[in-house]
């Protein structure tokens, strides 16, 4: 059977092990294939492809369900599941979605993105199903790394307290082996467990004992005195804890060996309870560049196959925000012993890997735990140190109580820098850092900001890590406009201070971090129909500079703001809010991502379907306000 023949995943079931060799190959072969041109996750879904063919050999998919956690590893998924044809689309605007997505598939159960909801959906499902009196089965899979999240873990402890809901949870480690067996004995009791009937796991050690080879009933001396069941010899010391969390536990298993996990997966379905099944498994499988660098190839721009290496862009780009504040971090930690560089899983995404590398003793990785890295936070600077918490716009969101509990009423000085805010492109909906303005706003004795370019980041940063209470410094994803940068003596700014950047008596432009750029693009070009714009840098969100611009708003009564953020409850929103509690009452123009899911496609052309390119925007200005055209037509410069 050919690949691009399955429109269908229970067209693999009853196929021989070879011939789901030969299916795998074919997946690797495509996956590598799109991935390389398109870019996109490549090591998850490479070390998942048995473990994939093998779990779908035990179910139907027309009834049985299946929740992949974050699904960055979901590419075989896609690829046997109808989506072969369109899979060159991958990541593109109006293509295939990079994750997981119910609207594109329905064997796309549950929709995903962030880390360790899969058992919690996966739990909710057969919960459900158990209510409706339906016999279907539900499995949730989920990766080393996201079982370190708290939600994870709640689900478990859950899940083990209903021992009359059958629900499988398949642990794919693709990391290290977290306890691999030891011995003979562990091998061969494992075996025993998988076995039916498994009743005499329940009896006594010594009785369990006597039934096995070369043992028998000369009962070693070692083994006579422990208490307990056989439970506890069977398994490795991970095992024993969700044991004792109520799961019966499986492996670990070798996540290639197709026949070995069918095998498994059949006798975990027929426990009908909760079960973990632990698959070790190579991430990058197949590909040897990845498997020898699985941080690297976690996900990658395109490249070529035959070297690994990524195809250099035409044109050199500037320095990123996420290095500039990597190396900005980096030089301030060595001046000061205080502060400390948290991340979340998340040290080469947010520049903290210069942290790890250099200062190892001030860096602090805490895996996929947003809620504990801020509380965390929060305890530290009760006691003197300077944390610094570096999360993307998009995770920080699950860590709302503890902004406002732990942190905002207690007015802590701990610094936040929100990578990914605003647009990021081709991830889609999941990880657009959209909505950070709206939920810090809220938010008490925080201080919000934003930078117009790379210097005015390190002066931010250096402001941040002063303050004596909380701050957030929002940056956007990838290249800096390439303004010169200090090595050190940044200076501060005033807490609160905007700046005029351009005088102009037509209309006022407010912008908001990466929007101040757009603004002086969007500016020229209404200085080209002889429209002069006054542009004003905001600088921060929270306080507003209204000494600056109220005055402004009096003189020019027509109000521009512009943000990279959801217009619910942000930016623009906080300047009409202050406009109307001063009992100004003037037209006032909002440009920003309007209440809209913002899906996968390049920023350019996200930004192109929001109206957000200046051209569009000067356009907007010019017929909100009803100001006077020349004959020139607006274009970009």
């Amino acid at each position: 059977m050919l690949l691009s023949e399955l429109s269908h995943p229970n067209q693999l079931l009853g196929l021989t092990v070879s011939q789901l060799e030969e299916i795998a190959s074919q997946i690797r072969e495509r996956h590598l294939e799109v991935v390389s041109t398109s870019g996109g996750h490549l090591g998850p879904g490479l070390g998942v492809v048995e473990l994939t063919l093998a779990l779908y050999q035990t179910l139907d998919l027309d009834i049985d369900k299946v929740v992949w956690d974050v699904g960055h590893q979901a590419y075989p998924h896609k690829l046997i599941t109808g989506r072969f044809n369109e899979f060159d689309s991958l990541r593109q605007q109006k293509g295939i979605a990079g994750y997981l997505k119910r609207t594109e598939s329905i064997f796309d159960h549950f929709g995903a993105g962030h880390a360790s909801t899969s058992i919690s959906a996966a739990l909710g499902m057969a919960i459900a199903r158990d209510r409706k009196g339906e016999d279907h089965k539900c499995v949730a899979v989920i990766g080393d790394g996201a079982l370190t999240g708290g939600m994870a873990l709640e689900a478990i402890n859950h899940a083990g307290h209903l021992p009359n809901t059958p629900l499988v949870v398949v642990l794919n480690d693709n990391d290290m082996s977290i306890s691999p067996p030891v011995g003979a004995l562990s091998t061969y009791l494992n075996k025993v467990r998988l076995s039916p009937p498994l009743q005499f796991l329940s009896d006594s050690v010594q009785e369990s004992v006597k039934n096995i080879p070369l043992i028998g009933k000369d009962i070693p001396e070692e083994l006579k005195n422990i208490k307990g069941s056989v439970r506890r010899l069977a398994v490795p010391k991970v095992g024993a804890v969700f044991e004792e969390l109520g799961f019966t536990y499986m492996g670990p298993i070798d996540g290639h060996d197709i026949s070995n996990l069918i095998n498994t997966f059949n006798a975990a379905h027929r426990l009908k309870k909760p079960v973990m099944v632990h698959v070790v498994t190579t991430k990058g499988k197949g590909y040897p560049y990845a498997e020898a660098d699985q941080v690297g190839y976690h996900a990658q721009s395109s490249f070529d196959l035959t070297t690994g290496k990524s195809i250099p862009s035409s044109k050199p780009k500037p320095v990123s925000y996420s290095k500039i504040f990597g190396q900005t971090l980096l030089k301030i930690c060595e001046q000061d012993s205080k502060v400390i560089g948290i991340t979340a899983a998340m040290a080469t995404g947010t520049g903290l890997d210069l942290l790890q590398k250099n200062i190892p003793e001030q860096y602090i990785d805490v895996g996929i735990a947003e809620q504990h890295a801020v509380t965390l936070a929060a305890g530290m600077s009760c006691d003197g140190l300077k944390p610094v918490v570096a999360i993307y716009s998009t995770f920080l969101q699950r860590a709302f109580d503890q902004l406002i509990h732990d942190v905002g009423i207690q007015n802590l000085p701990v610094s936040f820098v929100l990578d990914r805010a605003g647009i990021v492109g081709a991830d889609g909906p999941t990880h657009q850092g959209q909505y950070d303005i709206s939920y810090m706003r809220a938010i008490p004795n925080f201080v919000l900001m934003a930078p117009k370019d790379e210097a005015e980041l390190q002066r931010m940063l250096i402001t941040s890590i002063n303050h004596k209470g909380p701050t957030a410094l929002r940056i956007p994803r990838g290249s800096g406009l390439g303004v010169a940068v200090m090595d050190e003596g940044w200076e501060p700014l005033r807490i609160g201070e905007g700046e005029i950047l351009e005088e102009g008596d037509d209309v006022l432009i407010i912008a908001y971090g990466s929007m101040v750029h757009a603004a002086t693009e969007t500016a020229n070009l209404l200085k080209n129909r002889g429209i002069s714009a006054c542009i004003v840098n905001a600088r921060f969100v929270r306080p507003i500079d209204q000494d600056l611009i109220i005055p402004l708003v009096r003189k020019l009564k027509k109000v521009v703001t512009m943000e990279e953020g959801t217009l619910v409850g942000g930016f623009g929103s906080a300047i009409v809010e202050m406009l109307n509690d001063n009992e100004i009452n003037i037209p006032v123009l909002r440009i920003g991502i309007p209440d809209v899911l913002v899906d996968h496609a390049s920023p350019d052309q996200s930004k192109e379907k929001l109206g957000l390119k200046p051209d569009q925007m000067a356009e907007k200005i010019i017929n909100k306000f009803n100001l006077v055209k020349l004959n020139s037509k607006i274009t970009v410069e």
